[in-house]
């Protein structure tokens, strides 16, 4: 009777773990190079006179790229800064944009940030990009 248990116990761990995704992080190229590009069109028109042209931030606006940024985003997920800035921005007129827009100023940001491209486009939904972690440090592989 106990090894049936043990048994149904490690087969039920395996289908939990096997339904899980696993973590995902900007380090796995999660926006393509095309999006960042149509990204930093839109950054340039909608962003860069608050923000800065280097994303390095001005007077009323902080920098959404280097070492600032990075220490202000590492720990949270793309979801996070996806809904503040969709939510808050721009200044003058905030949630104007819509989610495709937002999404692709979001992939330059991550560009301008050395995150890779990758494969996919960057989502605009917010439960998905809630699955995405920012980490500043590259993780070590695995």
């Amino acid at each position: 009777m106990r090894v049936r248990l043990a048994i149904v116990g490690i087969f039920g761990l395996a289908v939990i773990g096997a339904q899980s995704p696993a973590p995902r992080s900007v380090w796995d190229g999660v926006y393509t190079a095309e999006q960042a590009r149509r990204g930093q069109a839109l950054y340039n028109t909608q962003c860069a006179s608050c923000h800065g042209d280097t994303l390095g931030g001005g007077e009323s606006a902080p920098p959404l790229a280097g070492a600032e940024f990075l220490s202000n985003w590492s720990g949270l997920t793309v979801g996070d800064l996806f809904e503040r800035t969709r939510s808050s921005m721009p200044q003058n007129k905030p949630g104007s944009l819509s989610r495709e827009v937002n999404a692709d100023i979001l992939s330059y940001v991550l560009s301008a940030n050395q995150f890779p491209a990758g494969k996919t486009e960057l989502a605009h939904a917010t439960e998905v990009l809630k699955e995405i972690r920012i980490e500043a440090a590259r993780p070590d592989p695995k």
